[in-house]
């Protein structure tokens, strides 16, 4: 009876699969990205948020984002807080811009909203196509720099120096010199395709923690259980300012604007390099179902800056289940039951210490650096353009700055060589923003 329900609902036959091929495919993805149940809570609370209850607040709104895409589309794909924003969300406006981490859950409200409005009316399209190629490969690469970055500076692999900013830690340190071991670790697995090889190297280097000894303790916190109960969420759900960003919009615009533009592209990018790889897409290259897709995508940003996150995206690591035979919201599905039930295992996830999460979020970075290869080496107004926004995010730690560089470069470069007409509307009204912006220091 149940068979037959996820037959007919899903449509299974119809895109050649089955229920233990879509429930392999989702145990796999779900291994594949299961690693921002412990990343995500650790990065939001570098920002202020309070972390108490942000693990399930994590798998709350992957579950919920990844139920939405299944039920709207019935596509193989997953999401979850992403990884990037929610870099840029604590680093770049908590910290940084030093923003309220409620305040910043209301940036991450109204980015929704705007990402949902441009979904529904079609607008979406037209900027997606009006934003110079060179400076979407610069965005998602300098995102990967930045990721990696912070990474290392968690692990004190890289410290700060007042005479040259940023210099080598020290490496003879237990923390240190695990992570390091773990970023190799975790570049071989991947190498391999060890499905969940992020995952394996965080749970590694948890447990070798463990028995390291480190002050009074241990460099793995020990723990009584690995079982419990879901900690609440009482403290950030419904609590997102949604009135300040309204209230200082000159300080936020921006802030806004950087989400949509991470958030959009980051989205585009993983729908169709995922659907591509389930024979999604029709004749033209198009997929048949990318506005839903995107809806879903801005709906699931709404909700999680309801329950206290930031914003959710779908995730590239869906490719992991679609390689295992995944082609329907089934697979999604079983990805959001794994989430729930992660909850129970919560108490193992808080004892894992900040160095163990570095592998991953280096890896994460390597693997955004992977649309640089598709760059125009050859001309050198793209190279010019996507090499200052990558350098610019991890130097001056903000994504932001990175696009509106990005953006002033490329308008820049094509008034000096004659090129103008070549630039769109956005493109100059965005350069102009962002030069107002620095002049008159609206930040």
């Amino acid at each position: 009876m149940m068979s037959n329900f996820f037959e007919s609902f899903f449509k299974l036959k119809e895109k050649g699969t089955n229920l233990k091929t879509e429930f392999v495919a989702g145990l796999t993805t779900f291994a594949a990205m299961s690693y921002v149940l412990v990343v995500n809570p650790g990065i939001l609370s570098a920002g202020g948020m309070p972390i108490e209850g942000l693990i399930t607040v994590t798998a709350l709104a992957a579950c919920l984002g990844t139920l939405l895409m299944a039920l709207m589309t019935n596509y193989p794909i997953a999401m979850a807080p992403g990884m990037g924003l929610n870099a840029f969300f604590a680093f770049t406006i908590c910290l940084t811009r030093e923003i309220p981490w409620d305040a910043a859950l209301g940036i991450v409200f109204w980015n929704g909203i705007l990402f949902l409005m441009l979904s529904l009316s079609g607008v979406r399209t037209k900027i997606a196509e009006a934003i110079p190629a060179a400076l979407k490969i610069g965005v998602q690469c300098g995102i990967g720099l930045f990721i990696a970055f912070i990474g290392l500076k968690n692990a004190g692999i890289v410290v700060a120096n007042p005479a040259t900013f940023v210099t080598i830690g020290d490496l003879s340190e237990p923390a240190a010199l695990l992570a390091l071991i773990g970023i190799l670790l975790t570049i071989v697995l991947v190498i391999k395709k060890v499905t969940g090889a992020i995952l394996i190297s965080v749970l590694v280097l948890t447990l070798i923690g463990a028995f390291i000894p480190v002050g009074d303790g241990y460099l793995t916190q020990h723990t009584d259980s690995f079982i419990g109960m879901p900690e609440g969420i009482s403290t950030t759900f419904m609590a997102m300012d949604i009135m300040y960003p309204i209230e200082h919009l000159a300080e936020t615009w921006d802030l806004i604007f950087a989400l949509l533009f991470v958030n959009m592209f980051d989205t585009i990018g993983t729908l169709i390099g995922v659907s591509r790889r389930a024979n999604l897409l029709d004749k033209e290259g198009k997929l048949p179902k990318l506005g839903k897709a995107m809806n879903a995508d801005a709906a699931a940003s709404v909700i999680g800056a309801a329950i206290g996150t930031s914003p959710v995206t779908s995730y590239v690591e869906s490719a992991a289940g679609v390689s295992a035979g995944g082609r329907t919201g089934l697979t999604s599905m079983v990805v959001a039951l794994c989430f729930l039930l992660a909850l129970f295992f919560t108490p193992l996830m808080k004892v894992i210490p900040l160095m163990a999460t570095t592998p991953a979020l280096i890896m994460v970075g390597i693997l955004m650096m992977d649309s640089f290869r598709q760059l125009d080496f050859d001309d050198i107004t793209a190279l010019a353009t996507a090499s200052i926004a990558l350098l610019a995010m991890p130097l001056t730690f903000s994504i932001s700055e990175g696009i509106a560089l990005g953006f002033i470069t490329y308008v820049g470069i094509m008034l000096g060589t004659g090129r103008y007409k070549q630039v769109t509307v956005i493109t100059y009204v965005m350069a102009a923003v962002f030069v107002l912006r620095y002049l008159l220091d609206l930040k």
